[in-house]
């Protein structure tokens, strides 16, 4: 799957759950590297839109392109390959309470395919300093905080190397420090070429960084500038 053109395009795209029509006429694309927060009211079509994203839910009407995949022709065996070029960051963490840190990022990448012992324990090291959290991966999650849970969540979506990752208001369980700093790193994230759509309908830190900004609203998909999304 060659992806030299945009990580995601979409066009003309209709976004359903089963019949009932979420967002119309959506046109859109992400290019590598891009950092886009996806803003609106709960209920809006955030959630919806990620999940086309990442093959939960089926593109049915209009084209869609995501990391190389053809959403209109995607088949339910291919998610998971698909999904191996994206990480996906929930608001709830969605850690596994059995097993510390670094089981948790194991558990992922051993689920996808890698299986030599020392690449895995190395790739572990390396994500876990990069969210710095380098000497925590021993910490069961419920021994970390909020903040330090998300940013577990934020390395497993890193194990692979993504070339895209979906962030569904992964702030929205957090206090406001600790939202900036999530939000700064997801930043620096997209700085070192991974695209980054990141899903809030927090709007206080929008300010901070001069980033796309696109909202759901009244069933379509908007394009506004970060100085009037307030």
């Amino acid at each position: 799957m060659t992806t030299d053109g945009p990580i995601i395009e979409l066009n003309a795209a209709r976004i359903f759950q089963r019949e009932n029509l979420i967002l119309d006429d959506v046109s859109f694309s992400v290019r590598k590297g891009e950092f886009i927060y996806l803003i609106g009211r709960t209920g809006s079509g955030k959630s919806s839109l990620m999940r086309t994203l990442y093959g939960d839910l089926p593109l049915t009407q209009g084209e869609g392109h995501v990391c190389g995949y053809d959403l209109r022709k995607l088949k339910r065996r291919e998610v998971p390959y698909l999904r191996r070029k994206l990480g996906i960051v929930f608001q709830d963490f969605q850690l596994l309470g059995d097993r510390n840190a670094n089981a948790n990022l194991v558990f992922v990448m051993e689920s996808t395919g890698w299986k030599d012992r020392k690449e895995i324990d190395a790739r572990v090291k390396e994500v876990l300093e990069q969210v710095g959290l380098g000497n925590k991966g021993y910490k069961m999650p419920h021994e970390l905080s909020g903040g330090e849970q998300q940013r577990v969540s934020i390395a497993r979506a890193l194990v692979n190397r993504p070339e895209l990752i979906l962030a569904d208001e992964p702030t929205g369980n957090l206090d406001p420090e600790t939202t900036g700093e999530i939000l700064d790193l997801l930043y620096t994230i997209s700085q070192f070429g991974s695209s980054v759509i990141m899903a809030t309908h927090d709007y206080t830190h929008m300010k901070k960084l001069n980033a796309r900004v696109v909202r759901c609203e009244g069933g379509k998909l908007l394009e506004k500038t970060a100085e009037v999304a307030g």
